[in-house]
């Protein structure tokens, strides 16, 4: 059976870099042993984005789906994993990650090598060997390694040391079986830190998760970032309390 990488870009402002993006994800992907499918969902942009997006679409396999006002990462990540989910079969790979140009497509590959080996959810990692960081400022950086380490030792995840990076691959199987079980539960943080929400809904699943690092080119961003890190601290620690909470009280029926 013929398999399909779909890539999801939930995108806010991105018109200077995603026709870049996309175009480096079609050189990577393009006459390889699987299809590739790009969704694009446009989070209610006041830029160029809805007009360079439905522009590609005339030159390669891109989707567009559109918000009417801006209704935040949490509800994009969610609209492009639904419609893509509608789209997918069973063995097809769905992969999310950043559409202003700092994920580099060309890992795409490697991940779905991860995948074919068994795995269920690939994460480029900022924490394994090998991986680099360029650009992110310090405050970011710093929140970055210390809210990664407390997920790991409060939240440990075997195999996983990047909670809240957005470039992942996820066999569509294993996003299903998320579905079937947290039904309209699984999508419910609306910042940043529905990364890491999504990965915790997905770690008592019986799910094999695994990582390769990658370097993030936080210096290719265009514009100011759209991250609010105070605020961002301080929903990934209210979501930590509100999961290590789940775990000690007594479990509901679904």
């Amino acid at each position: 059976m013929n398999q399909t990488i779909f890539v999801v870009l939930p995108a806010y402002n991105e018109g200077a870099c995603i026709a870049e993006l996309c175009s480096n994800i079609a050189k990577t992907l393009a006459n390889r042993a699987y299809s590739y499918r790009i969704i694009i969902v446009d989070d209610g942009s006041a830029d160029t984005t809805p007009a360079v997006a439905q522009s590609l679409s005339r030159d390669m396999p891109v989707t567009v789906f559109t918000h009417a006002h801006n209704m935040g990462l949490g509800a994009t990540l969610r609209d492009g994993i639904v419609r893509t989910m509608e789209l997918s079969a069973s063995n097809d790979m769905i992969v999310t990650m950043d559409a202003d140009n700092t994920h580099p497509p060309e890992i795409i590959p490697g991940m779905a090598a991860k995948i074919a080996e068994g795995n269920d959810v690939v994460i480029a990692s900022r924490f394994q060997k090998g991986a680099r960081v360029h650009g992110v400022p310090f405050l970011r950086r710093l929140f970055s390694d210390t809210v990664a380490l407390i997920f790991r030792l409060l939240l440990p995840i075997p195999g996983i040391r990047d909670y809240t990076c957005g470039f992942r691959a996820y066999k569509a199987t294993a996003l299903q079986k998320a579905m079937d079980k947290w039904q309209e539960r699984l999508f419910t943080e609306k910042g940043f830190q529905c990364m890491a929400d999504l990965l915790l809904k997905m770690r008592g699943l019986d799910l094999r998760f695994a990582e390769v690092p990658f370097a993030l080119r936080y210096d290719r961003k265009q514009g100011q970032t759209k991250m609010k890190v105070l605020k961002t601290i301080v929903m990934t620690l209210v979501l930590i309390w509100k999961h290590r909470l789940s775990l000690s009280s007594p479990a509901k029926a679904d």
